[in-house]
């Protein structure tokens, strides 16, 4: 068991934290959210923190939060000579893709992706073959070797809009199955899918959807994209964590489950005390290698740091402006 020091036993707990965070587990935090704050301050050093990273990160010592495309957004923003991405490998890497003058580091290098795992550069090539002509739309949770094969990005809160941006009959949608069949319910454009799936949406079926319902009357059910098919047309509405979140803050449901990832309710409820977050929960081991401890660790030795060859971060960089010049 780690030795407390007495700065952590004795350090506030901030109001945000408080409220997700037992305060007995307070003090084994404190330290690490001390020294990150004290260390981004001296490297001039900016986290950036995806919807899906635990409280202690999410609320403890991030500087900018969000989904996919808010990340993507805003890493063309920030002034800080140095980028923490506090969420799994492909995120770094877009990351660094929008910022080359800029130090990117992710805490775990092995914070990697199901999705992202599921083709490469090689696979996508030769589905071009295959396709002649047919434009590649790669989702954003693909490496920067599949981006720089592809002609545009999307993420899940823009798929549709840069799906139908393209003005063609039909496109190469990758590398996730189920985010490209509830992209296809939605518009004309034909999708090619590949056959990829998220190990934690995947998991989610029709059934967990109804035992929800009986077990919590009343409750209002969003899902995310990446989850089955079955799966979206069962619950009350669809969309990418930044939507659900926006659901939240304009309906005001009083009961609510979001089917996505463990920490995203605990984060969400932080902001909405008055409203009954019901948590189905299915764990992405890959976001949960990011930990305060490592976030520390990254910002002392300045590693590990994303680099990507030039060559290929020319084309891979093409493939996501153009997804952020569309919105």
């Amino acid at each position: 068991m780690p030795v407390l020091s007495a700065a952590a036993r004795s350090t506030p707990m901030p109001d945000r934290l408080a409220r997700v965070i037992p305060p007995i587990e307070w003090p084994f935090f404190a330290d690490d959210i001390a020294a990150i704050e004290r260390l981004k301050r001296q490297r001039n050093a900016i986290v950036l923190a995806h919807n899906y990273q635990t409280p202690e990160i999410f609320h403890g010592v991030a500087d900018i939060v969000g989904d996919s495309l808010a990340l993507a957004r805003e890493a063309v923003r920030v002034e800080a000579d140095v980028i923490v991405l506090a969420g799994v490998h492909f995120m770094a890497e877009t990351a660094k893709l929008l910022n080359p003058g800029r130090t990117v580091l992710i805490p775990d290098a092995a914070a990697g992706c199901s999705l992202a795992a599921s083709i490469t550069g090689a696979d996508v090539r030769l589905l071009r073959e295959r396709y002649p002509g047919v434009p590649v739309v790669a989702y954003v949770n693909t490496s920067a070797e599949v981006k720089a094969e592809a002609d545009i990005c999307c993420t899940s809160g823009n798929a549709v809009k840069i799906v139908e941006s393209l003005g063609v009959p039909r496109v190469i949608m990758l590398p996730d199955q189920y985010l490209a069949k509830n992209v296809a319910a939605e518009t004309k454009v034909e999708i090619i899918a590949w056959a990829g799936q998220c190990e934690v949406h995947e998991r989610f079926t029709a059934a967990d959807i109804a035992t929800l319902r009986q077990s919590h009357p009343g409750v209002v059910v969003l899902a995310h994209p990446e989850c089955p098919r079955e799966v979206v047309e069962a619950a009350d509405f669809a969309g990418s964590t930044a939507a659900m979140v926006g659901y939240v803050g304009t309906r005001r449901p009083a009961r609510v489950a979001m089917v996505t990832e463990c920490s995203m309710a605990d984060n969400v409820s932080v902001d909405y005390p008055d409203i009954e977050f019901v948590r189905p929960c299915n764990l992405c081991p890959h976001m949960k290698r990011i930990t305060l401890a490592k976030i520390r660790r990254a910002l002392e030795t300045m590693a590990p740091e994303v680099t990507i060859p030039e060559d290929l971060a020319d084309r891979a960089r093409r493939s996501v402006e153009r997804m952020i010049e569309i919105g």
